[in-house]
């Protein structure tokens, strides 16, 4: 039977608190690994880490005491895989499995007893996910492909508008395919690579203009 021992209680309250800082972040913006999700995935890596030195060290024998830590490295990436989507030609979700690795990293570390290391990496993390978001806004370095189709009536120069509306917001034209269809309608289908703002910014412009019938993105 085990003894408990305050140092397991300390780094797992350490690793609540250090989880529950970069959840809240996720929460507020609410993406699929929220508050909830970030703290245990670091609980359960600190746990697992405080386990596999007990294992090891309580086993008879020879063991190896990383073996259970290295394998949480396998399982978290499992759950990261579960929130990358790809979604009409966008892939979505690398920054929330990037998050939830760095989460399980953390919870490792303060499970090892490293909770400054843990601390000062769950601060740069935070760092990372508000201040380097607003920094590649203003640079518009974040580059988002996106697959519109968009229903009108059949018009050169409707055609022409809608791809010079695109290019006017400084967004680049990969593709592009036009198709008749029934009642004298086209579907103009483009796909087009750009800051997310500027995308944006065009489908506020498409959903203003009374001649695009249907359009989805």
């Amino acid at each position: 039977m085990g003894i408990f021992q305050m140092d397991d209680l300390i780094k797992m309250g350490a690793s609540l608190l250090l989880g529950g800082i970069i959840g809240a972040e996720r929460e507020r913006y609410k993406k699929d690994a929220g508050l909830r999700t970030t703290i245990l995935i670091s609980m359960g890596s600190t746990l697992f880490t405080i386990l596999s030195t007990k294992v090891g060290l309580n086993a008879p024998g020879s063991l190896d005491i990383t073996r259970i830590a290295a394998n949480v490295v396998s399982g978290v990436g499992f759950l990261g895989a579960g929130v990358i989507l790809q979604e009409h030609g966008r892939v979505k979700g690398l920054t929330t499995a990037a998050t939830i690795w760095m989460s399980a990293a953390i919870g490792m570390a303060c499970g090892a007893g490293e909770f400054i290391l843990g601390g000062i990496t769950s601060l740069m993390t935070v760092i990372v996910l508000v201040g380097f978001t607003k920094i590649e806004d203003a640079l518009e370095i974040s580059v988002e492909e996106r697959t519109y189709e968009i229903t009108s009536k059949i018009s050169w120069e409707k055609y022409k508008e809608i791809k010079s509306l695109f290019k006017s917001y400084g967004l680049v034209i990969n593709k592009s395919k036009q198709e008749k269809k029934a009642g004298g309608d086209m579907v103009l289908t483009l796909e087009v690579s750009g800051p997310p703002k500027k995308h944006d910014k065009v489908v506020q412009k498409i959903l203003s203009d009374k001649e695009i019938k249907e359009y989805w993105f």
